[in-house]
């Protein structure tokens, strides 16, 4: 399939990452193998891991052996919690990377902002990053105080925040602060785990354009300049979570979607680290 229609974002270092990506939380052996192996072939370009899924090897596996060049594909992994300081970040990057077997990682995240741990691994993360041991480096979970937090000790500024992020945890002011930033937001859990997918509201506006719920999402994320890397090992559901570049929501949906925040979680708060 092409990709031609699919957004991009470029990060203030100038690396490329496509919107839209495949997350692989909760994907174990051939199952994680297969699915990015049929995303690859409909056209993701984008797959998302982390140490704590504990698939970096067999997302690694689906990367080599798919006909699709190595450049052409961005890979994010993650710093495992009980892997962050210092000494202990740098030994956890050369694991995932063993892991993978992929030459290089694009992007690698802390993946939760863990109290008392957070400078030591940032401080890591960009020593990795200016011995150009990786292409970018970012964040993930990390709300208005933690980007603050960041910002007192920090040298290099994140490319990324990945956090949950959805129509009905519509963190607007995280959104902007990120935006004012160039700092690209990434949403995981985008589709709400499917909890959502009976609102009448959004069955309207799916009935309107002859798409699903998560196609309505989806599209909602990319309009907001969003990424979302929604996850699934379901072909049929790959190829509909990828088939959003063909249709726009209107003005009045989109303002209409940004109304229905009601702080709806289906992962922990942040906040709770803090």
């Amino acid at each position: 399939m092409s990709t031609t229609n699919q957004l991009y974002t470029t990060f203030h270092n100038g690396i490329k990452m496509p919107l839209l990506g495949l997350g692989v939380y909760d994907m174990h052996n051939a199952e994680a193998e297969k699915a990015v192996e049929d995303a690859l072939e409909i056209g993701y370009r984008l797959i998302d891991t982390a140490s704590l899924y504990r698939n970096e090897k067999e997302i690694g596996n689906a990367i080599r052996k798919s006909a699709v060049p190595r450049e052409e594909i961005f890979v994010t992994t993650k710093l495992g919690n009980g892997d962050q300081g210092f000494e202990s970040t740098l030994k956890a990057f050369d694991t995932s990377m063993k892991l993978l077997d992929i030459d290089y990682i694009d992007c690698y995240l802390v993946h939760w902002p863990i109290r008392g741990k957070r400078k030591e691994s940032w401080l890591a993360l960009e020593k990795l990053y200016t011995e150009k041991r990786v292409r970018s480096i970012g964040v993930a979970n990390y709300l208005i105080p933690f980007l603050e937090e960041l910002d007192s000790y920090a040298t290099e500024v994140p490319v990324l925040n990945q956090v949950e992020f959805s129509p009905y945890l519509y963190i607007k002011d995280l959104m902007e602060y990120c935006q004012q930033r160039n700092i690209q937001l990434q949403s995981y859990t985008p589709l709400v785990r499917g909890k959502k997918f009976s609102d009448p509201r959004i069955l309207a506006i799916a009935a309107r354009h002859v798409k699903s719920p998560a196609q309505i999402i989806l599209r909602w994320n990319m309009e907001h300049g969003v990424s979302a890397i929604p996850k699934s090992s379901n072909k049929n559901r790959l190829q509909e979570n990828f088939d959003i570049f063909d249709f726009s929501l209107t003005a009045a949906e989109l303002k209409e979607m940004d109304s229905w925040n009601e702080n709806y979680r289906v992962v922990d708060n942040p906040m709770d680290y803090y």
